[in-house]
């Protein structure tokens, strides 16, 4: 019997689509992001997979280094760019304060009250989405996009709050380009 995966399987977002390229969010590449739990272009670990995959949908610890001195605000933006839809899925969305430098692992779930640290609505739920693809529908990557902000992101125009807005919504309302970025690709497959 043919999986859903398998008859998905050349319907993908792109990796156009990503925040990575949103014209809001162009700048230098000049963030080093980096993870204690896998290194770029490498598998991400089963505990920071969904739970319908099996995982415990633990946000990985993350480490960056470039933040400039006049950035007011960090976005942290996780998109799978491989998932059977029209635009890359948003894992996580989240806004730091730029005296941060590391997130420590699980920092990023919806109950996490971690100080410096803004968890906003990604591509469904709150807070931290592990991977978790459909199944039989190949190797996924799942891009960790951090952006140095100019201007704090405080409201999203036609929305109530932040915790409201969706994803596409705070992408829009960054006041770019961003001072830096960095970027760091997971991949996982089932």
């Amino acid at each position: 019997m043919l999986t859903l995966g398998t008859l998905l399987k050349n319907k993908r977002a792109g990796e156009s689509r990503l925040a990575w390229y949103h014209p809001n969010l162009s700048g230098p590449d000049t963030l080093d992001l980096r993870s204690a739990d896998f290194a770029h272009g490498q598998a991400i670990p089963a505990v920071h997979a969904g739970r319908r995959a099996g995982g415990r949908n633990l946000s990985p610890a993350l480490t960056w280094t470039g933040t400039p001195q006049e950035a007011a605000q960090l976005l942290l933006v996780v998109e799978d760019p491989d998932a059977p839809t029209s635009r890359p899925f948003v894992h996580c969305l989240a806004l730091i304060s730029p005296a941060r430098q590391e997130l420590a692992p699980g920092a990023l779930s919806a109950d996490a009250a971690v100080e410096g640290i803004h968890v906003l609505r990604p591509g469904m739920g709150r807070g931290y989405l592990g991977p978790q693809p459909p199944k039989g529908h190949g190797e996924h990557r799942y891009a960790f996009q951090l952006f140095a902000l100019r201007t704090a992101i405080t409201s999203v125009p036609g929305r109530a709050n932040l915790e409201a807005s969706r994803p596409r919504d705070v992408l829009d309302a960054v006041g770019g380009p961003a001072l830096a970025r960095g970027r760091l690709d997971g991949i996982y497959s089932r």
